[in-house]
């Protein structure tokens, strides 16, 4: 009887303690699992991408970040099957020569949140990105086509590139945000061209009592669960199409294994969509009062505050915040901020796992029980049922449309 084959070694060349990366590897996995593909994978245990040495590991192929410098150089004399993955560029000629190249589409990611921050019945954009580095080439595509998106707009382009994130850079960096933030025209839309530069814009505007999304609404790139759980204000977030480059990477060094040439394939892969949150959902509001009193419940709405607690924030007295409220808004404070418990409940319903106590918990409702009673006054649909009814609602394809 004949043996089978042992499965073939490839090295994956990532940093998988990035969201990027680990969902590009997510990806290759999903491949494997749907397939029957048996591959022995080598990953750093520590999960960050090494290259020195990679010459003399004695493997059958590699697919790699190809956004990393040291990865290029490393791999460049690779007698292996390579597959590269990594971002698009408009220039055809930057793509490396003889190895396929999966790359996420810079340039839909940019227009896909230019056009929701449109949608949003804003006309001032800004745009900020990173400085430049060898291994930021993605970062400056991005910016590039943001910049030709106002240009063919025929609007004024403001873009911000700040520091390298540092510790020992951090404050300075941040007083830099804050002051630019200041000198914008309000209200402005601002692209990030990341998740975690969205986080540092938040905070920066949370720094300088600038309301989010009122005054300054902001997108970012990536939809990385964590930054969203380091960010008070919910996050918009353009999704990259990371599982599906890693599957196309996957199936593209396995038919190499069997003898296919792909030396001259490149494949562009789109966003999925954007993931619409409190961040970029602009209202136009007349009152600074009421501003002020909307990005206060949105930092600190789902832990107890009341209506005493949002007027003091706001230095007026509730009587006149109410006033202002009730003008502006056809609403009461305390409703607001019963209104920005159910969203965020409501959001956890339909992306979280966690139990319904704990959403009510997390949410700000004094018990499971008072959240039943909310959302079927409110909904007139117990919590269970509108997770039923909306599970996925929130997520909008390229197109935006419903999922």
């Amino acid at each position: 009887m004949a043996l089978s084959p042992p499965p073939h070694r490839i090295a994956l060349l990532f940093n998988a303690n990035k969201g990027y990366d680990r969902e590009v590897i997510a990806g290759i996995g999903q491949y494997l699992n749907s397939t029957r593909v048996e591959w022995d994978l080598y990953l750093e245990e520590d999960f960050r991408s090494r290259v020195q040495g990679i010459e003399r590991w004695h493997g059958d192929g590699i697919i790699a970040d190809f956004d990393d410098p040291q990865v290029v150089e490393a791999l460049s004399k690779s007698a292996l099957p390579v597959v590269a993955v990594g971002g698009s560029y408009a220039n055809a000629a930057r793509y490396p020569e003889h190895i396929p190249y999966i790359a996420t589409d810079n340039a839909k990611l940019v227009q896909l949140g230019y056009r929701h921050l449109i949608d949003q019945g804003l006309s001032s954009f800004a745009y900020y990105g990173l400085p430049p580095a060898p291994g930021n080439a993605w970062a400056a595509e991005r910016e590039a086509a943001y910049a030709q998106q106002l240009l063919t707009d025929e609007l004024p382009i403001t873009i911000f590139r700040g520091q390298p994130t540092s510790a020992g850079g951090w404050d300075n960096a941040s007083e830099q945000l804050v002051e630019w933030l200041q000198e914008l025209p309000k209200p402005i839309g601002i692209l990030c061209v990341t998740d975690a530069r969205a986080r540092q814009l938040v905070q920066a505007c949370q720094l300088a009592k600038i309301s989010v999304p009122e005054q300054v609404a902001v997108v970012g790139i990536d939809n990385d669960p964590l930054t969203q759980m380091l960010t008070r204000i919910p996050l918009t977030s353009v999704m990259q199409g990371t599982e599906e480059m890693g599957r196309t990477a996957a199936h593209l060094l396995h038919q190499m294994l069997r003898g296919a040439d792909h030396s001259q394939t490149r494949i562009i892969v789109p966003p999925v969509g954007i993931n619409v949150q409190s961040s970029s959902r602009h209202q136009p509001l007349r009152s600074p009062l009421v501003m002020r009193a909307r990005h206060y419940i949105r930092q600190y709405g789902c832990l107890g505050v009341k209506t005493e607690q949002v007027a003091d924030y706001v230095g007026v007295s509730r009587t006149a915040l109410e006033e202002h409220f009730r003008r502006e808004l056809k609403q009461t404070v305390h409703q607001a901020l019963l209104q920005h418990k159910l969203e965020h409940a409501g959001e956890l319903l339909i992306s979280s796992p966690l139990p319904l106590a704990d959403i009510a918990v997390r949410c700000g409702f004094t018990s499971l029980q008072y959240m039943y009673a909310v959302f079927r006054r409110e909904y007139n649909l117990t919590p269970k049922q509108f997770q039923a009814q909306h599970r996925g609602a929130e997520i909008t394809d390229s197109t935006g449309n419903s999922a």
